[in-house]
């Protein structure tokens, strides 16, 4: 059975009350059980963790190395100039994709940058909630790939 994290940034536990014309209406909360839900039908275990502290949530990223199978993020605003937080990634070496809720590309010209993107397998943007669910069947689908290619060593 497969483990993943799905870490989320600042701000993002304001979520449902936080800029709804631009953030939608749903809850973390409400996210997190919808996306139990799912991984319980995928066969999968997700662990959940949010902190608005850059520091936080790389310790969090560094702590997957010990038994998960990818990570799911979305920093926040530390998208667009969180070396630390791409570094971190980078260095667990875990298959992650990054999520937005809002399309960071149709935003403010700063939020098409993704400091994180290029060190991630993917990124889902301006889907909305639903995006967490498609992040985890695409990672899920990433790493059933990998166990049909890895096992002995041969294809």
């Amino acid at each position: 059975m497969s483990t993943i994290v799905v870490i989320n940034g600042p701000n993002l536990n304001l979520l449902g009350t936080r800029e709804p014309d631009v953030y939608g209406n749903v809850t973390l909360d409400a996210i997190t059980k919808r996306l139990v839900l799912v991984a319980t039908s995928l066969g999968c275990q997700l662990e959940f963790f949010q902190s608005n502290s850059e520091g936080a949530l790389i310790d969090r990223i560094h702590e997957a190395m010990q038994g998960a199978d990818g990570i799911i993020i979305n920093p926040g605003a530390y998208t667009h100039y969180s070396i630390a937080l791409r570094d971190a990634i980078k260095s667990v070496q875990l298959p992650t994709i990054e999520v937005h809720l809002s399309n960071i590309h149709a935003r403010e010209a700063f939020r098409s940058i993704s400091m994180i993107a290029p060190v991630c397998l993917g990124q889902i943007s301006g889907v909305g909630a639903i995006g967490y669910e498609l992040a985890l069947q695409a990672l899920l689908g990433h790493l059933a790939m990998l166990k049909e290619v890895e096992p002995s060593g041969r294809t």
